[in-house]
């Protein structure tokens, strides 16, 4: 099983991300982008690497916005998976124009 991770820890290391509210440890980025083809050509990038990393975001699509929730749900929480697809997120939203 996956280390579970302290919430504050990872949030100090990831400045875009935020505590998701609720009751589960989780992490939550939400983006805009240029418009809808920015967006989805950001989600398929992302959906690409999560694939090959068998680590999924739970996330939504609305126009240009994008909200991207991560915790790993065996382990009860944030583990180091998810702090990598959260880093790999962050940088594919800069390339890509995401705010």
């Amino acid at each position: 099983m996956t280390e579970r991770l302290e919430l504050n820890a990872v949030l100090k290391d990831l400045p875009h991300w935020r505590a998701e509210p609720g009751d589960r440890p989780a992490i939550r980025r939400d983006l805009k982008f240029a418009d809808f083809n920015a967006a989805f050509g950001f989600m398929t990038r992302v959906a690409l690497h999560a694939d090959k990393a068998d680590h999924h975001p739970e996330w939504s699509n609305v126009y240009n916005g994008v909200q991207i929730v991560l915790t790993t749900h065996d382990a009860g929480g944030v583990t180091d998976k998810d702090v990598t697809l959260a880093r790999f997120v962050d940088e594919a939203a800069t390339a890509m124009g995401g705010k």
